[in-house]
C-alpha cells in the first residue's frame, strides 16, 4: 500500500466514524432557520399553529398578537362555565382577520373571579377557578412578556369579564413603562361593554326582561353563534327553556343571525378602538 493510499484510507476511516457517531439532531433545540416542509394552514390562533409557521407569518410582515382573558365562572343554569372564552375565541378571530397582521394567542381562562377561602362571589359555585390579582398580574407579564422575547412589537390586551380589567390596565402601564416602546401594549378597555351592547341590540328592536340570571341575549346569541352546545340548546328547546329575559331564541338561525351581527359590532369598535391608539 502505497503512503497516499494509506492517508486517503485513513481520512476516510476518519470521517466515517464522525458521520456515524454524530449525535443527531435536538428535537427540543431544532435550527430555528429550519425550512418548513409543508404548506402552512390558515389560522390566526397561536395554539393552532407550528413554531414554523408563525415564524414565517412574522417574517411576513406579522407583528400584532392579541391576548384575550376570559374566566371560568358560574353563568346560570344553561351557559357553560368558560362563556367568555366561547365569546372570545368567536371574537378575537374576526378582529385579528380584519386586522390582517395579527395573531391570537390562547385565551387566558384564569383571573380573578372573587376570594378563594373563604370563597366570595362566583367561587361560591363549584367549577369556578379565581386567582389572586398579584398571580393574574404575573400570568399576563409573563406571557407579555414571551412574546416580546420573539419579536412581536405590538400586544393587544382585552378582556371579556369586569374582574379582568383593573389586573390588565397595570399590567399594560407597568409594561409600556419598563419596554419604552420597543413593544407597545395597547390595552383595550372599550371591549368590556355589555352595558353598551344591551343599549345597541335594544335600539335594534330586542327587548329584554330581567330573570335574574348571569346571562342575556347579547351573550347567549354570541355563544349561540359560536358553539350552539356551550348554550345547551338541545336540551333547552326540550325543556321549553330555549328563550332568555323574555326573549325567544327560536329558531336558531334567527338568534346565530343576531350574534352574528353582535360578534361584528364588537369587532369594529374594537377596531376603532386600537387605531386610535396607534
Amino acid at each position: 500500500m502505497t503512503r497516499r493510499l494509506a492517508c486517503c484510507l485513513f481520512a476516510f476511516l476518519a470521517l466515517s466514524s464522525v458521520v456515524l457517531t454524530a449525535a443527531p439532531p435536538n428535537p427540543v433545540e431544532p435550527d430555528p432557520n429550519s425550512p418548513r416542509p409543508i404548506e402552512a394552514v390558515d389560522s390566526v390562533f397561536v395554539e393552532d399553529l407550528t413554531w414554523m409557521e408563525i415564524r414565517d407569518r412574522m417574517r411576513a410582515g406579522v407583528d400584532t398578537v392579541i391576548v384575550a382573558t376570559g374566566g371560568i365562572e358560574q353563568n346560570g343554569p344553561y351557559l357553560v362555565t368558560g362563556k367568555h372564552n366561547v365569546v372570545l375565541r368567536g371574537v378575537t378571530e374576526v378582529i385579528a382577520r380584519r386586522m390582517g397582521n395579527a395573531l391570537v394567542a390562547p385565551i387566558v381562562g384564569f383571573v380573578p373571579e372573587g376570594d378563594i377561602d373563604p370563597p366570595s362571589l362566583h367561587m361560591k359555585y363549584p367549577g369556578t377557578i379565581s386567582l389572586t390579582e398579584a398571580t393574574y398580574a404575573a400570568l399576563l407579564t409573563d406571557i407579555c412578556s414571551s412574546f416580546k422575547t420573539h419579536g412581536f412589537k405590538r400586544i393587544v390586551l382585552l378582556g371579556d369579564s369586569g374582574g379582568n380589567v383593573a389586573g390588565m390596565k397595570a399590567v399594560s402601564e407597568k409594561l409600556n413603562n419598563a419596554w419604552k416602546g420597543s413593544t407597545k401594549i395597547v390595552y383595550v378597555p372599550e371591549f368590556y361593554d355589555y352595558g353598551g351592547l344591551a343599549k345597541w341590540v335594544e335600539s335594534q328592536g330586542i327587548k329584554q326582561g330581567n330573570e335574574g340570571l348571569h346571562d342575556d341575549f347579547v351573550m347567549t346569541a354570541q355563544m349561540l353563534a359560536i358553539d350552539p352546545k356551550s348554550v345547551r340548546m338541545a336540551e333547552r328547546v326540550k325543556a321549553g327553556k330555549f328563550s332568555i329575559n323574555g326573549v325567544d331564541l327560536a329558531p336558531a338561525e334567527k338568534t346565530i343571525a343576531w350574534g352574528k351581527k353582535i360578534i361584528d359590532y364588537r369587532a369594529d369598535l374594537t377596531l376603532k378602538a386600537i387605531a386610535a391608539k396607534q
